[in-house]
């Protein structure tokens, strides 16, 4: 009878100095830059051929995305970036009740949300440095401006309370 011990079977466990260990395969198949020829990158793998539809356009698309969005957001008044904000945060404070409440909800939109939310305090800030505000009075600023928030529902609430 044939036992086999899970040391053995474990990658995780290392091989006696004399004794070499068996090369694995993985389903690696090398990195590809934009620009490079499909040619062997590593000795032993090969370097994976780029299909009709994808390309070095393909590999731009996120960031040209997220630079339409940072143009999109440079284009609102500071007003509306604090607006935009508020109703972001009650977004996110939504999605964590529904998080705790187990209810459906998509766990990408809490990266989404809060991404998008340093987006605009970024430019927020930005906008701040050029006028000259230093540090210290952009946090007394910013401070007093958390304290002027009215509380209200976020949009996706207002929507369904109009329906």
């Amino acid at each position: 009878m044939a036992t086999m011990s899970l040391a053995a079977a474990s990658p995780l466990v290392s091989t006696p100095r004399g004794l070499a260990a068996p090369a694995q395969r993985t389903a690696f198949l090398g990195l590809r830059t934009v620009g490079a020829p499909a040619t062997r990158l590593f000795s032993g793998l090969a370097a994976a051929p780029l299909s009709a539809g994808r390309g070095a356009a393909a590999a731009l698309v996120p960031m040209a995305k997220r630079e339409q969005d940072l143009e999109e957001i440079r284009a609102m008044s500071t007003e509306q970036l604090e607006e935009e904000v508020v109703d972001l945060k009650g977004e996110l404070f939504l999605l964590r009740l529904k998080r705790s409440a187990r209810q459906e909800f998509k766990n990408s939109e809490f990266s989404r949300m809060r991404k998008r939310i340093a987006r605009m305090l970024t430019v927020k800030r930005e906008r701040e440095i050029e006028q000259g505000i230093n540090k210290r009075l952009s946090r007394k600023l910013d401070r007093k401006w958390k304290q002027s928030i009215v509380v209200r529902p976020p949009p996706s609430l207002r929507e369904n309370k109009e329906e």
